[in-house]
């Protein structure tokens, strides 16, 4: 989840995908969703452990907890603008 732009590096440059960033105040407390420890720090919100799940999945459960993200990734998946929609649709 992502509140705000994207970060990871400079545009264009190949990197680590973005931390997921919630659209509206993350929660102080880490959070279990499907077995996943998120926590969160600042804007930011990164997950330890968790099922093996699409990327698309785990972010409407976590669309569900923490509210709309502008920006996911999930094990290596960094959602597109479109997965985006409709995760938070």
């Amino acid at each position: 989840m992502r509140r705000g732009p994207p970060g990871g590096g400079a545009r264009g440059c190949p990197g680590p995908p973005p931390p997921p960033r919630p659209a509206r105040p993350a929660p102080a407390r880490p959070t279990i969703i499907d077995g996943a420890r998120w926590s969160c720090e600042g804007s930011a919100c990164t997950a330890s452990g968790g099922t093996e799940q699409p990327a698309t999945r785990a972010c409407r459960r976590v669309v569900q907890k923490f509210g709309p993200v502008t920006a996911f990734s999930y094990k290596g998946k960094t959602l597109s603008a479109e997965e985006l929609a409709a995760c938070n649709a």
